[in-house]
């Protein structure tokens, strides 16, 4: 295996998408690395898994842009998992010259007032959707993961872990969640033995990213596949079941397999980006949807809805169907917000160049 196989690089230049190879080609000076780490400073680049090193950002990259000045906006910049050319040598004098083309991203809206996206990680292949079979365990949460996921080219695995406890009921979670159409695999994240069911998906070449709730097991599980405590972990307080930060940044760490793997920070806010297409996740629902007798069915009061029928029969859950048109009200939303920053960034491309009002300055979001 290659340095650069190491982390992740499985491409030769006879497979290599042509986004990518006109991004080599433009740069023939440069040499390739994987975005490692992502803090608020800048961040850390890998050529192999033996090191990561501070590169300095591409100006664009480094001023505070969004939709309303054209510049690059949130999702426009480096990601853990991402592939750049760089220049320069390690430590102190190495430098990012382009970031090539993502063929997968995982995203969602930014937390705070204003409409931004934030990638949790670029260039995956698989997301563990990890959840704690104690308190942690909440399968309307586990929804809005994979409406998240949904649409990104990225196969999600639900990993139901903490299944060694004695209040866990693997089968019962197992079978409430049987409607997702997903694959969910109960795991003790601390039994090596246990965790080895998630092999099929950590080949040589291949990345991850654990995304879930503080306290949930993404930093035990990520250890244990390691081999070695490398990744800080912490209990879970006794009175709510919650959990602490124990990772504090995203970081792409490289398996003994040959896999790559993202860990991250517990996420409170999973807000939609617009772009979700939530009848991917509740295909049921939409499936019932079409038995309804009115095209644009609510499926609120309206007579002859099939999904209603369906619930008041008991054959789907009424939760369910409630989080489904919560988050489809939500990615509406999105959506809108969405299509203004859009327009605003196509108007800014268009502007004549000059001297900007005061105004204008502090209207920005």
């Amino acid at each position: 295996m290659t340095p650069l196989q190491s982390i992740g690089w499985r491409w030769t230049p006879a497979t290599l998408e042509p986004g990518w190879a006109d991004v080599i080609a433009a740069h023939p000076d440069a040499r390739l690395a994987r975005i490692s780490e992502q803090h608020r400073s800048g961040y850390l680049v890998a050529e192999s898994v033996e090191a990561s090193h501070r590169a300095e950002s591409l100006p664009e990259w480094q001023r505070a842009g969004n939709y309303r000045n054209g510049g690059t906006t949130p999702e426009g910049r480096p990601a853990v998992g991402d592939w750049v050319l760089i220049e320069g040598e390690a430590p102190n004098a190495l430098k990012m010259v382009a970031l090539l083309p993502r063929f997968s991203s995982i995203k969602r809206g930014a937390a705070g007032e204003h409409y931004k996206q934030q990638v949790i990680g670029a260039n995956i292949d698989t997301v563990f959707v990890v959840c704690g079979l104690d308190a942690d365990f909440n399968p309307r949460r586990i929804e809005r993961y994979l409406m998240l996921i949904g649409g990104s080219g990225v196969q999600p695995v639900v990993v139901l872990t903490k299944a060694d406890q004695d209040s866990a009921d693997a089968d019962a979670a197992v079978q409430e969640l049987r409607a997702m159409d997903v694959q969910v695999l109960p795991v003790n994240a601390k039994d090596r033995a246990s965790v080895a069911r998630l092999e099929p998906w950590l080949g040589a070449g291949q990345s991850i990213v654990l995304i879930g709730s503080s306290g949930a097991g993404k930093s035990t599980l990520t250890n244990t596949l390691l081999g070695t405590e490398r990744m800080k972990t912490g209990a879970v307080r006794e009175t709510d079941d919650r959990g602490r930060h124990t990772t504090t940044h995203r970081a792409l760490i490289a398996l003994p397999s040959g896999a790559c793997l993202i860990d991250t920070p517990g996420m409170r806010e999973l807000k939609p980006t617009g772009e979700e297409d939530v009848a991917e996740s509740f295909t049921d629902i939409e499936a019932l949807a079409a038995q309804c007798r009115f095209r644009d069915c609510k499926h609120a009061r309206e007579p002859g809805c099939a999904v209603r029928a369906a619930i008041e029969a008991g054959t789907i859950d009424h939760q369910r169907v409630a989080n489904f048109l919560k988050l489809r009200d939500e990615v509406v939303g999105a959506a809108g917000q969405l299509a203004t920053r859009l327009a605003q960034k196509a108007d800014a491309r268009v502007l004549p160049k000059g001297p900007r009002s005061r105004v204008d300055q502090h209207s920005e979001d």
